[in-house]
């Protein structure tokens, strides 16, 4: 009996042990099926860490391209890390590039403030294993990618506006003044030579450039001091130098000079809207913010970029 009855249980043991192995289908073992696009050894892209550093963080330029890099990021699943200088420092930038690295940042998206002060830090962050996406503009180093404004051809744009607007006035000659941010910037320099190009071959005389390091009241001391030397027109090169310039020419008396900027704020729109400011040249600061943050996590799986330069548009806003 007691043989009978092992023999009975081992049966019943065999036959539960193969319903176990027949069920499949039981949650704790259910997989998905496998994705052959997907590289295994990705890190899943809600574990990416990306910074991106800006000139400042005053100018509405800089507001706007990282409320872009913020929408792609929650897009993306990734986190995007703000750490702009409060002014433009090279010093202050290079530090936050520390920082990023320091803090286990895998991409850094940065808008250099001049080309070359900060390539020794982002050369050491890509010997670190980080990856560098340029916006706005880019430093004297390669990096994956770049989503910027053409410059140059902006800056000629801005200048052909105001050239056409004098001779709509029946100005033809006199003095012309440049507010530029500093003398390093890559990006307000190239707009500055782009805006001279448009008057070679005329008879007006563009005075030699005054930097205002993007501050609106530092700015509008130079543009005053432009309207007393009575040029018949203004540039500035960004958003604080177009703003301190419209609002001298708010502030003068008598014929003004015409003012063409660049950027796009409330302060620089309420001057064009009240005609102190005659046009500005718009950039689209948000789709190199979105952009950037797409390109970071395309590298950071594994994707090449190749390098690209990617124009990002502008449009003249005028009243």
């Amino acid at each position: 009996m007691k043989k009978v009855l092992a023999v009975v249980c081992c049966l019943c043991l065999l036959f539960a042990m193969m319903a176990g192995c027949g069920n499949t289908n039981t949650p704790s073992e259910t997989k998905a099926p496998a994705d052959n696009n997907t590289d295994a050894n990705a890190p899943a892209t809600e574990d990416f860490k990306i910074a991106l550093i800006t000139m400042d963080s005053i100018d509405q330029h800089w507001v706007s391209l990282n409320e872009g890099a913020q929408k792609a990021a929650k897009e993306l699943g990734v986190t995007v890390t703000y750490m702009a200088p409060n002014t433009k420092d090279d010093a202050q930038q290079i530090e936050q590039v520390n920082n990023a690295v320091a803090s286990g940042c895998q991409a850094i998206i940065v808008a250099a403030n001049g080309p070359d002060a900060i390539t020794s830090a982002l050369q050491e962050a890509v010997s670190s294993g980080v990856k560098i996406i340029y916006v706005d503009s880019p430093a004297n180093m390669d990096a994956e990618a770049t989503f910027s404004t053409d410059n140059e051809a902006a800056g000629r744009t801005a200048g052909e506006t105001l050239l056409a607007a004098l001779k709509d006035k029946g100005v033809t000659s006199g003095d012309i003044g440049i507010i530029n941010t500093n003398a390093a910037s890559d990006s307000t320099l190239k707009r500055e030579a782009g805006f001279r190009s448009a008057f070679d071959g005329t008879d007006f005389n563009i005075l030699e450039t005054q930097y205002g390091e993007g501050d609106a009241a530092k700015s509008q001391s130079i543009a005053e001091n432009y309207i007393t030397q009575g040029v018949v027109g203004i540039f500035g090169t960004n958003e604080g130098s177009t703003t301190g310039a419209g609002n001298a020419i708010k502030a003068a008396s008598g014929d003004a000079p015409i003012c063409v900027g660049f950027d796009k704020s409330d302060a620089i729109l309420g001057l064009i809207e009240d005609g102190y400011i005659l046009a500005t040249m718009a950039q689209n600061p948000d789709v190199m913010g979105y952009e950037g943050v797409k390109a970071a996590v395309q590298v950071l799986n594994g994707e090449s970029l190749g390098g690209k330069v990617v124009d990002t548009g502008v449009s003249v806003l005028t009243k």
